[in-house]
């Protein structure tokens, strides 16, 4: 009963929880980046604030979403020109430049290349886009929303399939405020001062066959 009392608020899967226990004991929220570095790598995890939470394999529709983002944001870059770097996941980001916290946005934008390390990021970046689903809705709106904020994170979409919604914090470091755009219409990215966008009708009508799936 103390073994299962002991991950009850965070539970994860049997096969990370065994390679936790090989090194010691500890309780949830006194992990470190030591113990994620010895998670075996075909199992997908963050680290927040010393909590360790799993990351479930995501379905298609998740996937193409992301894929698609991921080639949108790039075209950006290349056809402006710009210094920034687009990452989709999986990308360490060592968020609060500590040795407690390392998450896995679905997508990360960086235009600070000084942030830029040999195993991902270190520090905030620019702008982050999580893609929900079923497993990580919570976490993307709360917990992950007030950790990008306080690390400095300029910019936040979450990209909601099932409503077919995009939250966006256009300023989040300054302000609470978003705006919630539909799958239909072309989103602005702050970042760039709101001069280049990115089509979410094209993404919307090239995955539309996937909801019947």
């Amino acid at each position: 009963m103390k073994e299962q009392s002991k991950w009850k608020q965070y539970p994860l899967s049997a096969a990370v929880r065994e390679s936790l226990a090989a090194y010691g004991s500890k309780e949830q929220g006194m992990f470190t980046l030591d113990d994620y570095d010895r998670i075996p790598d075909q199992y997908r995890v963050e680290l927040i604030d010393g909590v360790f939470y799993d990351l479930a394999a995501p379905l298609n529709i998740h996937q193409a979403i992301l894929q698609l983002l991921s080639t949108a944001f790039g075209r950006l870059v290349e056809d402006h020109q710009g210094s920034c770097f687009v990452y989709p996941a999986p990308f360490d980001v060592q968020l609060d430049c500590d040795d407690r916290t390392m998450v896995q946005p679905d997508l990360s934008i960086i235009c600070d290349r000084n942030r830029l390390v040999r195993r991902g990021c270190y520090g905030a970046p620019d702008l982050i886009v999580e893609i929900l689903s079923e497993s990580t809705a919570g976490k993307d709106r709360l917990l992950k929303l007030n950790k990008y904020k306080r690390a400095g994170v300029r910019e936040y979409w979450i990209v909601d399939p099932d409503k077919r919604t995009v939250q966006v914090f256009h300023d989040l470091v300054n302000s609470d405020v978003s705006k919630i755009y539909t799958f239909g219409e072309k989103i602005p990215v702050g970042i760039w001062n709101n001069k280049w966008y990115i089509d979410f009708a094209k993404i919307g009508e090239r995955i539309g066959i996937l909801y019947d799936l």
